[in-house]
């Protein structure tokens, strides 16, 4: 149901918007009459936006690969750039194929994968409680199961060895950077979701370690990484028995990788040490 303008007044939302800083002021506002049930629901969203909510937690659900995909308040907000490793992990799988989604927040990214391939046995994981509440409705919309525990903990052992999709959207941002990043991550999204330790990478190197363990001969570990981090990354791949490659978009500014389980017999060359 939305609200009639004359309750209040577009140019009223989108002024006390661009005051508070939001660089898309005129859409937002649009959003926001568009959700609002009543004209006090409306004044709130407007209120909780102004003093520094994200959009997605105000109205309760982001844009991702085309699905409106629920996040409730604290869990991190799916990016943008994350659509680039849903698309490479499409071309990776067809039809049928089994997912897990380590670190899974809302769910968005095994959710977009299944919405992607049209069918999928999925699995999800992540150790805030409050990400496996909101991302039993993502996931759960998908036909998949989300498990609450420390990555790889709560799965299913008959995964072992069948995985063909190991989607790990591990946080990366080092502890010491965390004071940087914009408010709306900083103070509104749980820092598990965020600090990747003192390089940033601690979490993937825990992921990494077992990923053959789960991994389907020829299945495909993919994570987000940034571009200084990349070297360093694809070195803890190789390292663990993967095949790496670097892949990237320059429009959504996302550097991913993609470690690859080798046939069996197949060695893989260890990179030399990243600078």
């Amino acid at each position: 149901m939305s609200v009639s303008p004359s309750l209040l007044p577009l140019s009223v939302i989108v002024t006390r918007l661009r005051a508070a800083g939001c660089v898309f002021a005129e859409d937002e506002a649009q959003l926001l009459l568009s959700a609002a049930r009543n004209s006090d629901h409306l004044a709130a969203m407007v209120e909780r936006r102004v003093v520094g909510l994200p959009l997605e937690h105000v109205l309760g659900w982001a844009e991702f690969c085309g699905l409106r995909v629920a996040v409730d308040p604290g869990v991190f907000v799916p990016r943008r750039r994350t659509e680039f490793l849903v698309a490479r992990a499409v071309t990776l799988a067809g039809p049928g194929a089994v997912i897990v989604d380590l670190c899974c927040g809302s769910g968005a990214l095994g959710a977009a994968v299944v919405a992607g391939l049209g069918r999928a046995e999925l699995h999800a994981s992540d150790i805030d409680p409050a990400a496996v509440r909101c991302a039993r409705r993502n996931v759960g919309a998908a036909g998949g199961q989300v498990h609450e525990g420390d990555l790889y903990e709560p799965l299913p052992g008959t995964l072992r060895g069948r995985v063909e999709l190991l989607l790990a959207n591990v946080p990366y941002v080092p502890t010491e950077e965390i004071e940087l990043l914009p408010a709306e991550a900083r103070v509104h999204e749980a820092r598990v979701a965020l600090d990747g330790g003192v390089d940033g990478l601690d979490v993937l190197r825990r992921v990494t370690a077992a990923a053959s363990l789960w991994l389907a001969p020829g299945g495909h570990l993919l994570f987000e990484t940034s571009e200084r981090q990349a070297p360093q990354a694809v070195e803890t791949v190789a390292r663990d028995g993967l095949i790496p490659r670097v892949v990237t978009s320059d429009e959504l500014y996302a550097t991913v990788v993609i470690g690859t389980r080798p046939a069996p017999g197949r060695t893989v060359p260890v990179p030399a040490t990243a600078s």
